[in-house]
């Protein structure tokens, strides 16, 4: 039996300083990497210092917004209405933490290609979430 996805309340994502550029790129539709110009390795989440080298000489990158399901889950109990929690590995290499949306949850797969899609939260900001790309096909 086929589980429809639904649209549910997003909160609000957290704020650290230096989110600003992140979240003003999402509300125009695009997704945004931090890199670092140390070691050469993008990132998510964004933040003021790698993760790898502790370099503080970061720049933000415009990404592809393409990627594939690294890994997924879906509650179906304790929310208002089932989800999908997934890890996409991007384009451009690197892990990100996310939601698979706007596809029957039972048709996610490992490996399935995704593309950036953006959804608002309960007081309007955009936020970066994924759906299956079916021009892949």
């Amino acid at each position: 039996m086929a589980t429809p996805y639904t649209e549910r309340k997003i909160s609000d994502p957290l704020l650290n300083p230096g989110d600003e550029p992140y979240f003003e790129a999402a509300a125009q539709g695009r997704l945004l990497l931090k890199t670092c110009n140390a070691c050469h390795q993008p990132h998510h989440y964004p933040r003021a210092l790698c993760p790898f080298c502790w370099s503080t000489d970061v720049e933000w990158i415009a990404a592809s917004g393409t990627g594939a399901i690294y890994t997924f889950s879906i509650t179906r109990r304790g929310a208002a209405s089932p989800y999908c929690i997934a890890y996409v590995r991007l384009d451009e290499g690197l892990m990100m933490l996310t939601n698979i949306v706007d596809v029957d949850l039972d048709s996610i797969g490992i490996e399935q290609r995704v593309k950036v899609v953006f959804k608002n939260t309960e007081s309007g900001m955009s936020v970066p979430m994924f759906t299956i790309d079916h021009s892949e096909n």
